[in-house]
């Protein structure tokens, strides 16, 4: 089983926050709030793990989350680019999780 993570979007409504990354990144409790996810993915038992990065801080996210070993995962990194919503975002995994 494989698992996908939405990274997208440009969190309008949490700045002045969201000035420096994106909000996926934002800290809750010493932990980026996508991290929940992907441990709860992982702890679940899913390791291949593709997250779609939108066009805000991409490069954060990738900085932060690297190949994901330090996490016990694998991810692989979807660009979404231009914000499309979410049924694009999920459409540009199809490859992913065939």
């Amino acid at each position: 089983m494989k698992g996908v993570i939405l990274h997208g979007g440009h969190g309008t409504r949490l700045r002045p926050l969201t000035h420096t990354g994106p909000k996926q990144l934002i800290p809750i409790a010493n932990k980026p709030i996508s991290q929940y996810v992907l441990e709860d993915l992982r702890n679940s038992g899913i390791r291949d793990i593709a997250i779609i990065l939108g066009d805000i801080y991409p490069e954060k996210v990738k900085e932060y989350y690297g190949d994901g070993s330090r996490f016990g995962v694998n991810i692989t990194y979807i660009y979404q680019g231009e914000p499309k919503g979410i049924a694009h975002a999920v459409g540009l995994c199809e490859s992913f999780v065939d």
